[in-house]
């Protein structure tokens, strides 16, 4: 019975020691046996910092980085899909070639086919898993957007579609801009006609 009494003395002396008493004000603040990270270093701005190699605490910033009240100018269009009049570029803001094609090609394979489809009609393989409001691009609304709508769906997500999140995080602007223009390709490959094709490569296709 004396080693019970001792261990329970023992027990109340460890845990007073670690809690304190409850309720009472102290001078000293109290032991935090999990900080969580509450307390951490941190720098001055325009401080020095040994930790760096330039001895500067303040970073540069990453590449492609836009500062949120830059005023509209033409590098605006490039980041955010948007003329110097703040309306939606009707066109691509980079060239558009076979490179251009094929990068975004690329891109949407991995980050729109899955739900969009390879077509772009909305019958990706989320669909056989319950997803059944995946927006198709060739419906005549979706048809008349503007390239910088596209874009800005890309980056930002829809408000409409919950489903549909922001990509600005997976794609840089120029990737993005290459899934606008394999969107284009797709919505011309439905719906082209065979008057489309120059006539020096008719006979390719047997036309």
């Amino acid at each position: 019975m004396r080693h019970v009494y001792f261990a329970t003395f023992l027990i109340v002396v460890l845990a007073v020691s670690a809690l304190g008493f409850r309720g009472d004000r102290f001078k000293h603040p109290p032991l935090e046996l999990f900080p969580d990270m509450d307390h951490q270093a941190h720098l001055k701005p325009q401080a020095e910092s040994a930790f760096f190699t330039d001895g500067r605490a303040d970073r540069p910033l990453p590449p492609n980085v836009v500062a949120a009240s830059l005023p509209l100018d033409a590098e605006d269009g490039l980041f955010r899909g948007k003329a110097t009049d703040n309306s939606w570029l009707k066109t691509i803001p980079v060239a558009v070639d076979a490179k251009l094609l094929a990068r975004g090609q690329d891109r949407y394979g991995i980050y729109c086919a899955p739900c969009h489809g390879a077509l772009g009609d909305g019958n990706g393989i989320t669909k056989q898993y319950g997803m059944s409001t995946t927006p198709s691009y060739l419906d005549e609304r979706r048809l008349g957007l503007t390239a910088g709508e596209i874009f800005n769906v890309i980056t930002n997500g829809s408000t409409q579609n919950k489903n549909m999140l922001p990509y600005a995080d997976k794609l840089s602007p120029e990737d993005r801009w290459a899934v606008v223009a394999y969107v284009r390709a797709l919505q011309r490959a439905q719906r082209g006609s065979p008057a489309d094709v120059p006539a020096a490569n008719r006979k390719e296709l047997g036309l």
